[in-house]
Order: C-alpha cells, then structure tokens, then sequence
C-alpha cells in the first residue's frame, strides 16, 4: 500500500457539474454529498475547473467588502479587479471556478501526490488521463497509505526497527553522531551515549516515532560536552 498510484487511492465515481450550473444548485450538491468540491467539465468531458468550498465562501464574504478607495484604484490593475470582481460575485461554475488546476496522472505515486498537496496547500488533487477526469485523491485517501504502512510493520523485528531508525538517523546530518547508541527491545527504542543538544534529543525522539513498529521512545542520552563535540564533527 506504501506504493500505492493514484489510480489504486482515488475515487472514481465524482460528482461533476457543468460551467453553466448554478451557484445555489453546486453549494445543494457539496451539502448533500458531503463533499468540499466539485470538478467541472464542459459538454465534451473535458476537465475546464474546479469550485470548491473556499470558493463558495469567498463569494459570500464578499457581500460585507469595501470597495478599495479612490487612491487604491489609480493603482490596480483592471483586468486583475475585474477578475477578482467576477469570481466574487458570479452566479454559475465558470465565472467563480478555480482554474488553476492541480493534477496528476493515474500512475502517480502516493508520494508524489503528497508533496503536490504541500506544495500548492490544497486537500485534493484531480486525477487526469487524456484531458478528461478519472478520479480525486483527497487527504482523506492519502492518510490510508500511513496507516496500511505501520499496519505491515506493526510486527516488523526489533533489528528491522534498528535498521530502520539508523538509517533515517544516516539520512538527517543533524542526527549522525558517533557518540549516540541504538537500541531496540520489544518495539521500544533506546538511545544511549552522548547528544549535541536538547533540540537534538527532541528531534531523535520523533524521528524514532515515526519509523513503522516503534511502540515508545527512550532517550538515555546525555548532552555532549563541548570538547566531545568539537572532535565529532
């Protein structure tokens, strides 16, 4: 499941309006599908945008704006105002979707899909094959890969669980340090010997957490004197 695509998490049975639906009938379909959006696609299938709950909102907000002033205005770019202006006040789909989509192919990795979440702060991603929509990956779907993941190590080997946490130790350059020790017995990691820091002993303490099977930490470790520091780096 770790490696799961974008084709094996996303649901595939998506509710959809047209550019031309109306405002009132899309915020019905969020309420009544419990949902947060919908894509819209024109006559053809083709994926042309997305209206979300945000968007809804933002639409309603606008009610209680204040024009910018006299001042403001000499400044403002027209066509940037009367975009802003028709997405604000817009009564169908196209007028207030969001355009700039945020999307992948089917063979997209879980991985993948995450760190586009991140990257652009949205909740979904659209699934697209052709230019028409397959499908949308939410967090939701996302979070099954976590935990299918700590479900098939929740058994893994006490020496795996070493290997493991070594490894993201190797991985972290702040982490790496001769004079820190790693044990592991019945799920429950033990660092022992030297440290260079306090924020350091919190950071290995959540890098333990999160390997798949670490049922607790302990932190036995010491912070290292300066002189030990200086010959370790």
């Amino acid at each position: 499941m770790a490696d799961a695509t974008a084709r094996e998490l996303m649901t595939s049975e998506v509710v959809v309006v047209s550019p031309d639906a109306p405002i009132m009938e899309i915020a019905s379909l969020l309420r009544r599908h419990r949902i947060s959006a919908v894509p819209v696609v024109d006559e053809k299938g083709a994926l042309v945008g997305i209206v979300t709950e945000g968007d809804l909102i933002h639409r309603l907000a606008a009610m209680v704006e204040k024009p910018p002033s006299w001042f403001a205005s000499l400044f403002a770019d027209p066509s940037a105002a009367a975009d802003r202006f028709a997405r604000a006040h817009g009564f169908v789909a196209q007028e207030i979707m969001t355009t700039d989509l945020v999307t992948v192919q089917p063979d997209a990795p879980a991985a993948e899909i995450a760190a586009l979440m991140e990257e652009h702060r949205v909740r979904r991603v659209l699934v697209v094959e052709d230019g028409r929509l397959r499908g949308i990956v939410s967090r939701a779907d996302l979070l099954q890969v976590l935990t299918a993941a700590h479900a098939e190590t929740a058994n893994s080997s006490d020496e795996c669980i070493r290997r493991a946490v070594v490894a993201a130790m190797h991985h972290e350059p702040w982490a790496e340090n001769p004079y820190t020790s790693v044990e592991v017995e019945a799920g429950v990691v033990t660092f022992q010997g030297f440290s260079h820091g306090k924020a350091v002993q919190r950071g290995l303490r959540v890098l333990a957490e999160g390997v798949p099977g670490v049922k607790r930490v302990v932190d036995r470790t010491e912070v290292m004197p300066p002189e030990y520091f200086y010959q370790a780096m």
